[in-house]
């Protein structure tokens, strides 16, 4: 129907409705355990909207002859989680701003820059497997035993060590580490507007 656009902006706007469903859970979640907020973006709102795309980029290695398909399902599906999940609040929160105090709507980086370090080291460790794997056995994905399951851990450990390693940093147990308070960063940008 439509040539497929039709679908297209149905599925979009579907997985726009689970992101916010799931940020909402995932928040209240939160508080309720007393995990701080950037704790639980990186824990349950990230499993929670990631794990759809897993399930399907499976089916996709499984159902085709190269892991393309897979690799850019779970790039380009994440990618629209993004896009979604942070584009459409800034701007909700910009013209709620504008309209209702007059002002602009700022989001303090906090400690950004130590999350995007840790992600680009562990990042770089994810592609030396996917390299080493491709020169060792021809592709990316599967391959015999116990080498699939070895590199299968070793990603996982790399994303453990990413949370963890933000956790300790949000819970200012890092010495040296970037730290902010992000509540109260957030209400000093917003004129003392905010949670």
């Amino acid at each position: 129907m439509c040539g497929g656009w039709l679908a297209f902006m149905v599925a979009l706007a579907l997985i726009g409705g689970i992101v916010s469903v799931v940020g909402e859970f995932a928040g209240l979640l939160g508080c309720t355990l007393s995990i701080k907020t950037s704790v639980t973006a990186i824990t349950l709102v990230a499993l929670g909207t990631s794990l759809p795309d897993t399930f399907a980029s499976k089916a996709a290695a499984q159902n085709s002859e190269f892991a393309d398909s897979a690799i850019g399902n779970v790039t380009g599906s994440n990618s629209v989680n993004v896009f979604l999940g942070m584009g459409l609040p800034w701007i909700i929160a910009t013209i709620y701003h504008k309209v209702n105090y007059n002002s602009n709507y700022k989001v303090p980086a906090g400690s950004l820059t130590f999350s995007v370090i840790i992600f680009l080291i562990c990042s770089m460790f994810c592609f030396m497997i996917l390299i080493g794997r491709r020169i060792v056995y021809k592709g990316e994905l599967g391959g015999p035993e116990p080498a699939r399951s070895i590199t299968g851990y070793m990603c996982f450990l790399l994303w453990f060590i990413y949370v963890i390693m933000l956790t300790l940093d949000a819970y200012d147990l890092l010495p040296g580490a970037l730290q902010d308070d992000a509540d109260i960063l957030y209400k000093e940008a917003n004129g003392g507007v905010g949670p």
